[in-house]
């Protein structure tokens, strides 16, 4: 009898053990193939997001059972989902239906034109460009400006994060909270003690990001030896500015790597040959850097800069038109041994 009872008892523990683990398995145990990211759109139907997670899934019959048991085709929410090893049918599922999808990283650069941006930025979120770009529109007219394109000093070169479901309005809001915060009482005091409009000190901003290329151990230098040019009401005569000019005509497709003399009138409020004073607006996104950097200029005599070809990246300063020539004839020999054009 009791070697009968022990038997029972072991068949017992035996099915269970085996239920169990066939349990464990359908719901907890890792069902993933390898990783990667899934999209599901707030259109998704049930269909679709099987066919989307059927990329990665190892078992996909136990998956869709398990999708099924948990209700997840009344239950699902948009976003971009990790599926990771190690994971389970029910981790996987459970995450989808509480909406806790990975964040996606943005690199805002030094982009000339916003809509260039927008395009970037919006091939990694649910909606295409031209709802950003109506819908960033609309938030211009609503705080007064023409367009998407007078939001570009509300934006700060930098790596974000944003979920792939965010909107556009989401999307500025963030910069929008950047901005105010970076504009606190001590640089609006500086704002008032430069005498230039915030649209002046963005668009000089530009020109010293530009002229600089980002490196911050020359940009207060070069913020006053364009103070200096504008305070004594000469022409900024900045090359990036040229640029700019040409690029906005052609809608950033002609790569100019070296002004020339014809390049000089092109006809544009932000040709800086062509005409006197500050630019109507920046010439591309800033950083912090860059703007700080006109707010607590360098006090110097300087006037001319040019390229130095010994320190690839930097300049020479001087405040002598003689000392420019000999400077600005020697980056063009090197423009020219290196074939530049």
């Amino acid at each position: 009898m009791k070697k009968a009872i022990l038997i029972i008892i072991l068949l017992v523990v035996a099915a269970g053990g085996f239920f169990g683990f066939r349990f464990y398995k359908k719901y907890y145990g890792n069902n993933i193939e390898k990783d990667g990211y899934v999209l599901i759109p707030h259109s998704a139907n049930f269909k679709q997001i099987l066919d989307s997670a059927a990329k990665y899934v190892d078992n996909k019959e136990s998956f869709e059972a398990v999708a099924k048991e948990k209700d997840l085709e009344k239950y699902f929410k948009a976003g971009r989902y990790h599926f990771q090893k190690g994971l389970g049918n029910a981790n996987l599922i459970n995450m989808i239906k509480a909406g806790n999808q990975s964040e996606n990283s943005f690199r805002i650069g030094d982009f000339g034109d916003m809509y260039q941006m927008i395009g970037k930025v919006s091939k990694k979120t649910e909606l295409d460009s031209l709802k950003f770009v109506n819908d960033l529109n609309t938030i211009a007219t609503e705080k007064g400006y023409n367009n998407a394109e007078d939001l570009k000093k509300y934006f700060f070169i930098d790596t974000y994060n944003f979920f792939w479901t965010v909107t556009p309005k989401e999307f500025f809001k963030k910069f929008d909270d950047q901005y105010n915060e970076f504009w606190n009482n001590e640089r609006k005091a500086k704002e008032q003690q430069s005498g230039l409009t915030r649209d002046q000190i963005y668009a000089l901003a530009s020109i010293v990001y530009k002229e600089s290329g980002g490196k911050k151990d020359e940009m207060k230098t070069i913020a006053g030896l364009y103070l200096n040019r504008y305070r004594k009401g000469m022409k900024l005569q900045s090359d990036p500015t040229v640029i700019y000019a040409i690029n906005k005509q052609t809608n950033f497709k002609e790569q100019i790597k070296r002004v020339f003399y014809k390049h000089l009138s092109t006809p544009s409020p932000y040709n800086t040959y062509a005409n006197k004073g500050i630019p109507p607006g920046p010439i591309c996104i800033v950083d912090k850097n860059s703007v700080d950097a006109v707010l607590n200029a360098e006090k110097n005599d300087y006037i001319f800069m040019c390229a130095d070809p010994a320190r690839f990246g930097y300049h020479k300063f001087t405040a002598s038109a003689e000392q420019h020539a000999i400077n600005a004839k020697a980056y063009q020999d090197w423009l020219n041994s290196k074939n530049i054009k």
